[in-house]
């Protein structure tokens, strides 16, 4: 086998320190993990909080949007809903988390 095979390919290949490659290998699982929190889950818990902060602060006569793109006034507040008038007199009741945006005074006309 020696003529077929030259004697540095037949032998086996040297391993690395088994400490060596499992400490490589934890501090790339941890970089990894690391980036995907600052690139995924941070901009995510920080959107939340601030949808939040909206949602507390909302009173009536605020002008909004909700996330379904209606426009309305807020005539009425519970804990969990919100009355919107969408105009002549037309009420929507909406859980408060589908409000997305408060806009400014004065956007609406009806």
């Amino acid at each position: 086998m020696s003529l077929l095979v030259p004697n540095a390919w037949a032998a086996a290949p040297a391993a690395a320190p088994h400490g060596q490659s499992l400490w490589s290998l934890l501090i790339f699982f941890a970089a990894i993990f690391a980036l995907f929190y600052i690139i995924a889950i941070r901009p995510q818990v920080k959107r939340q909080k601030e949808h939040k902060k909206l949602v507390d602060a909302l009173s009536v006569g605020d002008e909004v949007i909700t996330q379904g793109g209606i426009l309305g006034r807020v005539l009425r507040l519970t804990d969990q809903l919100v009355v919107l008038d969408i105009g002549k007199g037309t009420e929507l009741t909406l859980q408060r988390n589908a409000v997305a945006a408060v806009l400014p005074k004065g956007n609406l006309t009806f």
